[in-house]
């Protein structure tokens, strides 16, 4: 079974939600979970396998406060991640077509750029079709950890 860490970007506290929701559904299939909203290097994300992120979108764009420190270091220093496997699941509103889940998007090209390896295809939800997020990440996780 793998070590995972689910990384939570969120304003509003329903990329948590789902985190949360998450956590329970992996650790069912006994999976070693960790969940944080803290993490700002890859120092701290480093002793697990797999990362999940699992990040919001709010404003115009604008990627989770809590979260952008961890953005920024990545797009900066370039860390080598060759060694992490991670998946990612994006919340968003479409009416913001053009920054549609750019949240989720950025953190996945971030870690792409450093040479960390995507397992399956990015989960965007969208806030103005799905109101209970969580829903659609149980569904998508399930196929996702079979990646594992």
């Amino acid at each position: 079974m793998a070590d995972i860490v689910i990384l939570v970007g969120t304003e509003s506290g329903n990329a948590q939600m789902v985190a949360d929701v998450l956590k329970d559904e992996l650790e069912g299939h006994g999976h070693a979970v960790s969940v944080t909203d803290r993490a700002l290097s890859e120092a701290d994300f480093a002793s697990h396998e797999v990362a999940l992120i699992c990040c919001s979108t709010h404003g115009n764009g604008d990627i989770p406060s809590n979260i952008l420190p961890l953005v920024e270091h990545l797009e900066r220093g370039k860390p080598d991640l060759s060694a992490l496997r991670y998946g990612v699941i994006a919340l968003g509103d479409q009416t913001y077509s053009e920054t549609f889940c750019f949240g989720g998007k950025k953190l996945d090209a971030a870690f792409a750029a450093c040479g960390a390896r995507k397992l399956g295809e990015r989960l965007e939800i969208d806030a103005c079709t799905q109101p209970l997020p969580d829903e659609e990440a149980l569904q998508w996780s399930r196929e996702w950890a079979g990646l594992l």
